[in-house]
Formats: structure tokens, sequence, C-alpha cells
């Protein structure tokens, strides 16, 4: 029984991520004793650890269950209500209440829920898949994405939010709508962005989007970290600095350098050649999650593993983006490589999820899957 299980696990794909977690520590373990401790780096392999030992477990599990819309919404209405309650009992990070945090561990519901959103919205759409250019599933759909958007807006945490908003947002174009209710998804976007600027966001949000736009307008305050996580990432060049070498890091010009700038931290050491090859890794772990969606044996493993790669994506790109200047700051944790516990055990239970899906897949042309998921 367990070594079936085993063998459902697409060892390649885990071959691709552990570069990645070992660039991380790497990053961590090169800082940590410039500053005369081992913490980060440490506390990592712990969390590392716990995260894989539950990729394991998941992958013994047939979920097959998750397709019971009872069960579902069960989960939704239990981290909904965790993001409720972190109101009252949150822990305050830079400005959030996003944490739970019970001495030295913190918990994010936040990261959870997006997991969760990606199982509702596979089984809706799944289920609809026959009736899906009706206009009217882009906004039942949205139903359950705006709650858990606007819970984790008003903390603030408008990263988070939009990691939410891009989830249903990829989700619904990957569903079958028709051209013309694309548009209207793009337009309704675009008019709560607005409608968003003028009644939501809190002054350093704005800021952080204005930088966005010339971070250089405001450098001694909102727009410090933007300049010096680019300089970091400059000043690396095409060899890196080399290992334990990052003078934005090491002299603390670059803030959070374990977490939201992990890259930055990572790109001054190892140049432009070491992050083509994290660009190169990244591209090969979504190759294989999407490979896995298209075997599915239903829509609803189908439209999983696609929201997967597009969580997974979304966090890439955007804490990307923010490191080398084209997109506001906002938070974000770059997938298995940086710091923390919860988008870790977040992304390794969803690859559990996949790799347990892999018992009841099927062996067929990919095209004809791709035919028929796209109503071809």
């Amino acid at each position: 029984m367990a070594e079936k299980a085993l063998k459902r696990i697409d060892w390649l794909l885990v071959f691709f991520i552990l570069p990645i977690i070992l660039a991380g520590l790497f990053t961590m373990k090169s800082f940590a004793v410039s500053e005369g401790g081992d913490n980060f780096f440490n506390k990592q392999i712990i969390l590392i650890l716990i995260s894989f030992t539950v990729f394991i477990f998941f992958s013994f599990i047939d979920f097959r269950f998750l397709k019971r819309t009872d069960i579902l919404v069960y989960l939704f209405l239990i981290f909904s209500g965790m993001l409720l309650v972190l109101f009252i009992l949150g822990h305050v990070s830079h400005g959030a209440r996003s944490w739970f945090s019970f001495g030295g561990f913190s918990f994010e519901p936040a990261d959870m829920m997006k997991l969760v959103l990606i199982l509702i919205l596979a089984k809706y759409f799944s289920r609809r898949h026959v009736e899906i250019k009706d206009i009217k599933h882009i906004f039942i759909s949205g139903f359950y994405a705006i709650i858990p958007f606007l819970l984790v807006l008003l903390q603030p945490d408008f990263g988070q939010a939009m990691i939410i908003f891009l989830i249903w947002f990829g989700m619904t174009l990957v569903s079958g709508i028709s051209k013309m209710h694309l548009l209207l998804v793009f337009t309704t976007g675009v008019l709560m962005f607005g409608a968003l600027w003028f009644l939501v966001f809190a002054p350093y949000q704005k800021d952080r989007i204005i930088n966005f736009i010339n971070p250089t307008s405001n450098i001694q305050t909102s727009g410090y970290n933007s300049i010096q996580s680019t300089i970091a990432v400059g000043s690396g060049q095409i060899m890196g600095k080399g290992l334990g070498f990052g003078t934005q890091s090491r002299l603390k010009f670059l803030p959070e350098y374990q977490t939201d700038f992990v890259f930055s931290a990572f790109a001054e050491e190892w140049g432009f050649i070491g992050s083509i090859l994290i660009f190169l890794l990244y591209g090969l772990v979504i190759w294989r999650i999407l490979q896995f969606s298209l075997l599915g044996i239903s829509n609803f493993e189908m439209l999983f593993g696609i929201g997967l790669a597009i969580f997974l994506m979304s966090h890439i790109l955007i804490n990307i983006g923010m490191n080398i200047g084209i997109f506001p700051i906002t938070g974000i944790t770059l997938p298995f490589m940086s710091y923390g516990g919860s988008h870790l055990l977040t992304e390794f239970m969803g690859l559990g999820i996949l790799m347990s899906m892999r018992r009841y897949s099927r062996s067929v042309h990919r095209d004809d899957v791709k035919n028929e998921f796209l109503g071809i």
C-alpha cells in the first residue's frame, strides 16, 4: 500500500523543487552567518521537513471526497470564520492583522483559504461545464472569491487579496467563458480597482502602487524597499558576488531578505545565471503540474491542477516583479524559497492532493484531453 502511494509521487517534480528550496536555505544561511545566528535557517529546515511529510501523507489519501459540495462548503466556512476571527485575535505585523501567533508559532489563514478557493471553484466550474457560457456563472463564482477577498483586503493585506483575485480570474478564464464575457470580466476588474483606490486603499497602499509607476518618487519612505531590492538584483551582474558576499543584505540595506526579498538577496549572490536557473526550475514545476492536470479523470481534477498552477504562478510573478521594481511591494512570498511555514505547508498540501489524484488519472492523448476540456 505504502509502496504504491510512493510510486504515485512524481519524483521528477520533487527533483525540480529541491534546488529552489536549497537556494532559499543557502541565502538564509549566508546572511545568518553575517548576523551571528542561524535562526531563520534552522527554523526553515524544520518547516520544510514538516511540509514534505504532509506532502507524502496527503499522497496516500483518496481525495475524491472533496468533490462533495457539503465538504467544500464546510471548509470554506471554517477558513472564512478564521479570517473573521483575525480581526479580534490576529497578530499585527507590518500594519496588517493577518496572523495567528502562538508563542513561536504563527499561522496565516489566507494561505489555506487560497487552496480551499481553488477546490470550490474547481467543483463549481466542473459541474457547469456544458452551460459555462452563461454569464451568471462568472458572478456566482465571483461570490465565492469576493468573501475571502474582502476579508483579507480589510486586514489590510493587499498582496494576499490580489492572489485570491488572480486565482478566481485565472480559473474563470480557463473554464470556457466567451470572449465577450472575458471582456466584461476585465472591465469589471478595472472598475473594482478604481473603486478600491478611492474607497478602500490606505495611503501607504496607494504609495506602493504609485511607486510601481515611479519608484524614485519617495526614496526615503515608501520607495525605499523597491529601490534597494532593484539595486541588489542589478549588483549581482552576470555571475553574482558569491555566497555570503551580498552587501545589500549583509549591511541591512535590503529589508526582509528571508521572506519578501529573498529573490533579491539570492540574485545579488548568484547573479543573472543563478536567476535564470531559478526561472527555469519554476517553469519545469508549472509544466509538470499542468501535465498532471490534463490527465485528470474529470474536469474537477483538471481544474484543480490548473488552479494550483495559477496560484503558484501568481506568487512567482508578483514576488519577482516587486523584487525587480516592476510591481508594487505587496509582501507576497516566493514559493518554496521564502522563509515561513504557512505558505510552504499550503504549497505542499496542494501538491500532495495533486499526487493523490494520480491514482485515478487517465492515460489518453494529451491533445484529446485538452480539446475535451475546452469544448472543441
